[in-house]
Parts: structure tokens; C-alpha cells; sequence
């Protein structure tokens, strides 16, 4: 049995691009990110492999959402072919309530940026039993 792949390249060449590319209205997002929150801190890790920390990543803490933006800058070469992803990068999250946004810290090492954020547990609301017949 052959393969239906090779065939619809060479029929095709723009679609596999196409189909990777993003949806009109759709959120197509180039950064990947991880979330937890485990005692009292609340941990976003974002793949942003190949950006330089210093000049090229930024994080962001306002209003309850916490924003990672990212700029890759593309040489200027003749290629024939790329698939590499040129311009700016952002995700944004929204914070757990009693986040302290003082007291954000972010690491960068092979690639992931981690942000961590320290948070106040908030304990449940009090459930209020419902007399009947009082007044």
C-alpha cells in the first residue's frame, strides 16, 4: 500500500504549511506553556527555546494576568525552504486570587522559562444552613 502523504505534497505543496499555520479567530499559539499550583505557589513554564532571557523575553504581572512575551528576530538569508517561527510570541494567564505579584520570580534554563508565582491559599466560603419557619 503507498503512501497517500508523499502524493498530496507533490500534488499540494503549500497545504502541510497551510494546515500548520494560524486559523483566522482561532487562538494559534506558538508558545507552549505548563500551569500548576501546589502549596501556595502557582508555576507557569513556557518553551522558549533559542531566545535570548535577556534582550528577548519579558513577563508581566497586571490586573490579575500574567503575560509572557517573546520577539525572535529571522536573519535576512536566501532559502529556499523554512519552517522556523519569526516575530513576537505572547500568552497570557490569569493569576489564582491572593497572588502576590511583588514576589514573582522567573528562571530560564535549557530553553523553558519558569515563572513562579507565590499565592495566599483562600480558604472555601462558609456554607449557611437555611432556617425554616423563624422569624
Amino acid at each position: 500500500m503507498s503512501s497517500l502523504i508523499p502524493r498530496t505534497r507533490s500534488m499540494f505543496p503549500g497545504l502541510t504549511e497551510w494546515l500548520d499555520a494560524a486559523w483566522p479567530f482561532a487562538e494559534h499559539n506558538l508558545v507552549r506553556i505548563e500551569e500548576s499550583a501546589e502549596g501556595g505557589k502557582y508555576t507557569v513554564r513556557a518553551e522558549l527555546p533559542g531566545f535570548d532571557p535577556e534582550k528577548n523575553i519579558h513577563v508581566m504581572a497586571e490586573g490579575g494576568l500574567l503575560t509572557i512575551s517573546a520577539q525572535r528576530e529571522g536573519k535576512t538569508e536566501e532559502k529556499g525552504r523554512s519552517e522556523f517561527h519569526y516575530g513576537s510570541f505572547r500568552r497570557t494567564v490569569s493569576l489564582p486570587a491572593g497572588a502576590d505579584t511583588e514576589k514573582i520570580t522567573a528562571n530560564y534554563r535549557d530553553g523553558i522559562l519558569e515563572v513562579t508565582v507565590p499565592y495566599r491559599e483562600t480558604k472555601p466560603g462558609k456554607h449557611v444552613e437555611i432556617e425554616i419557619g423563624k422569624k
